[in-house]
């Protein structure tokens, strides 16, 4: 079944890079309007999108913070009347401590951004998708929201808290129109990888013998299971977190 999201629009969260930036284009391929929001003023994203006779604007946005998220939100409606989809994407990685030596500082800002950024951006992407009587959300969680990973508890708590927020979400607005999914990508080759690598051939081999295929993932895999789930093709599919990890979680 070939997915068409000709005069549909998609927001996507953290944009400019790696996951985002590859759902980003997947959407402009189809027809869909994307507006590209990240906190990075990196616009390379938006310009392989027009080369290609796709349409898309860039709007610079801190998902932790509610002015930002109702900047973007306010953006995306008048220039673009509405919200089809929307891939609550951006999140950072955090610092690398065992429990008792995460910082607060450390904490508060993965949960901020990874977590409560999510929750911001849904408050304000619902209400718009209530009045049009439809819409579809992916937020982007992790294998770590599925297990637990050692010297990352802010990071897998915001993780189980996308899967946690998703699944509520589903069940709120199952009759509504609006289906609330997750994806839970495994070792993905991006730059918040390469930023835990170090680019170190050695580490990514390491990486790359965790994962039962062998390989780390690209980003475009991904994107496409994100574009599934927001397509008509996946109607019946809302509360679910799908692990997208080369079969990681299945070991």
């Amino acid at each position: 079944m070939e997915i068409i999201f000709e005069n549909k629009v998609a927001i996507v969260t953290g944009g400019s890079f790696g996951i985002g930036k590859a759902t980003a284009k997947a959407f402009a391929r189809r027809g869909a309007k994307v507006v590209i929001a990240d906190w990075v003023e990196d616009y390379s994203t938006l310009k392989e999108i027009q080369d290609d006779g796709g349409s898309a604007i860039f709007v610079k946005c801190d998902v932790s913070k509610t002015s930002d998220v109702t900047a973007l939100i306010t953006k995306t409606i008048e220039t673009f009347r509405r919200i089809d989809f929307a891939v609550n994407n951006a999140g950072v990685e955090g610092g690398t401590a065992p429990t008792h030596e995460c910082t607060e500082e450390n904490w508060d800002k993965t949960i901020n951004i990874n977590l409560k950024g999510v929750w911001l951006c849904m408050k304000q992407e619902i209400p718009p998708m209530l009045k049009q009587g439809k819409g579809a959300i992916v937020n982007i969680a992790s294998i770590a929201g599925l297990v637990g990973f050692p010297g990352l508890r802010a990071y897998v708590v915001s993780k189980h808290g996308i899967v946690g927020l998703t699944k509520t979400a589903a069940l709120e607005y199952a009759k509504q129109g609006i289906r609330v999914n997750a994806v839970c990508p495994g070792v993905i080759k991006t730059p918040m990888v390469d930023r835990t690598t170090g680019k170190d051939k050695a580490v990514e081999k390491q990486y790359e013998a965790m994962e039962p295929v062998g390989r780390m993932g690209e980003p475009e895999e991904v994107a496409e299971s994100i574009v599934w789930l927001c397509s008509d093709a996946a109607s019946f599919v809302t509360g679910h977190a799908l692990a997208v990890d080369g079969g990681w979680t299945a070991a």
